[in-house]
């Protein structure tokens, strides 16, 4: 189950069996597990100069915890560019037609080019690199 309250450095108990209580450390299985290590694991984060030794062992093992689970996990698949050239319209709030209009071509080149149907020219990419300020390579 996924902790209920935010967790505060402040608030964590200095000694390794208190630690426990509060998370007891086991592999990661699963989405609720990793947000409750990483929950702990973020709110020390910011503290380890003030960490007693106890404090370090435990936050070392929650860190190898999720470092383990991270190493089993295949890799994210990279998205397509169509897909990255969207989300950044959608964070800008720019439609097909704004897309045109960036670009300089016919009112339909933004659309055709969201769809599938038309491919990114250089000189696209190189409007759209500058534009968002990104670099030209999220578009190759």
């Amino acid at each position: 189950m996924k902790t209920k309250t935010v967790v505060r450095f402040a608030e964590l108990p200095r000694d390794y069996a208190g630690l426990c209580r509060v998370l007891m450390p086991r592999p990661v299985h699963d989405a609720i597990g990793y947000a409750n290590v990483a929950e702990i694991t973020d709110a020390m984060a910011l503290h380890e100069d003030d960490f007693t030794l106890d404090q370090r062992d435990y936050f070392d093992l929650l860190c190898s915890l999720l470092e383990e689970h991270d190493r089993d996990r295949p890799p994210l698949p990279k998205p397509s560019v169509k897909a990255r050239l969207k989300h950044l319209l959608e964070e800008a709030g720019m439609s097909a037609a704004d897309l045109s209009r960036l670009l300089g071509g016919s009112r339909n080149l933004g659309a055709m080019i969201l769809r599938g149907d038309r491919n990114l020219t250089l000189a696209h990419v190189r409007k759209l690199a500058a534009h968002f300020r990104v670099s030209a390579e999220l578009f190759v």
